[in-house]
């Protein structure tokens, strides 16, 4: 920061374990990655290389370099992987992680139909070659289905205990899917329960919408995991944990004693 300010809540510092700010990266070019971590390279954590972007991407090695040259995690959408392992090409998905330098992989399932036992396996092998992140939720589909507390909380330990470093609680870039209902509404009682059951600096929650990371802010403090957030709102994202934007204003005054 380029002042200190009293009564601003103590971040955790890079490289993070928690407080992770994940960012989606839909094909930036280049100019426009240079120009994100110009502006905000000490609040990006991580940045997802979303749907099969890594495919088209001009210059991809080039800008993974230069992400991870910020410190910066670099990782493949879980849609990426779902494309090689339904084209029975999953040795082809490894040499392209190891041709690229990249070590931390998203597992998911959601156009794919495989067990969790398939998927869990997937997760043991990618575990072996870096950190893994295993999305949940993306079982709800069109909110036809909706799975209950303890399932997901099953889930999540079953994939935490393959391997998975983190678990992905699935959103989408909507915000509009998994852990939200179909009005952007977080599901607050899912919320609450998974957090009785797995510790919060093991969930990342895709959370692309103010209101959705404010909600989790307020649940979980400055140091929550946030993902799907767009490059434009790192730091307006930032300013929210710190309390320094209107809606968490008051939040680290009143708990200083301060009224204002």
């Amino acid at each position: 920061m380029n002042f200190h300010l009293k009564n601003i809540p103590q971040r955790t510092t890079q490289p993070r374990t928690h407080g992770l700010t994940v960012v989606i990266d839909k094909g930036l070019s280049l100019a426009e990655t240079r120009n994100l971590l110009s502006a905000a390279s000490p609040y990006v954590d991580m940045v997802k290389l979303a749907y099969g972007t890594p495919l088209l991407t001009l210059g991809l090695k080039e800008k993974i370099k230069l992400y991870q040259q910020h410190n910066v995690t670099v990782f493949l959408g879980g849609i990426f992987f779902e494309a090689f392992v339904a084209r029975n090409q999953f040795a082809a998905y490894l040499s392209f992680l190891q041709d690229y330098g990249i070590s931390c992989t998203e597992v998911s399932d959601g156009s794919i139909t495989i067990t969790q036992a398939e998927k869990c396996g997937y997760i043991e092998t990618l575990s072996k070659y870096g950190t893994v992140l295993s999305e949940v939720g993306s079982k709800d589909k069109d909110h036809k289905q909706v799975t209950p507390p303890y399932r997901w909380i099953e889930i999540i330990n079953t994939e935490l205990n393959a391997g998975a470093s983190y678990v992905v609680a699935e959103g989408r870039e909507s915000g509009t899917y998994g852990i939200y209902r179909d009005t952007a509404e977080v599901r607050e009682g899912l919320i609450q329960e998974i957090l009785t059951k797995i510790p919060g600096e093991k969930m990342i929650w895709e959370a692309p919408q103010k209101d959705q990371q404010l909600f989790f802010i307020k649940t979980g403090g400055a140091n929550v995991n946030l993902a799907n957030i767009e490059p434009q709102d790192v730091i307006p994202l930032e300013t929210m944990r710190l309390g320094l934007r209107s809606d968490t204003f008051h939040q680290y005054l009143s708990n200083a004693g301060i009224t204002g």
